[in-house]
């Protein structure tokens, strides 16, 4: 059976989009990857789009959803991605699945040029697979949830 992974932001339009099109893009027979924002945007930034073409990583058919679109589902991972150094209201998920913080810095904010902002996502994409590759790694039928939420957590320093 799939796992269900939620990955949330603030405003589900660039962290967070760039994560559920990474997973899907890296392990879709094994993951459903998810992505929501506790005050969801309405769109997709233009920069997860350039970001993702030039990566060769699919965005398609993904929009700015609200976390409490999935209030009901059942999920097994629930990752943060907002960036706590920019005082941002990160959501938090009730129940019980696994769970992370993977504070990652919002490429929709990166002052500069359209150049220096594309660099920027870029940069971000690339932590976000360096991180989501060592996600897929983990087995999830073996260890505790202790075993596998320390797992996340170094995720969280790659």
């Amino acid at each position: 059976m799939k796992k269900r992974v939620l990955f949330l932001c603030t405003g589900n339009c660039c962290r967070s989009q760039m994560a559920e099109a990474l997973l899907r893009h890296l392990d879709a027979e094994r993951f459903e990857a998810l992505s929501a924002g506790s005050f969801p945007a309405g769109y997709v930034h233009p920069l997860v789009h350039a970001a993702g073409e030039e990566w060769g990583v699919p965005i398609e058919n993904q929009h700015s959803k609200s976390w409490d679109d999935f209030a009901d589902a059942s999920v097994d991972v629930v990752i943060t991605v907002c960036d706590a150094a920019a005082q941002e209201t990160c959501p938090t998920w009730p129940g019980a699945p696994l769970s992370a913080h993977w504070p990652l810095p919002d490429p929709s904010f990166h002052p500069g040029s359209e150049e220096e902002q594309m660099q920027y996502a870029l940069a971000v994409f690339s932590r976000l697979r360096t991180k989501i590759e060592a996600l897929v790694r983990i087995d999830f039928d073996k260890g505790s949830p202790a075993e596998l939420k320390a797992q996340l957590d170094r995720i969280a320093e790659a």
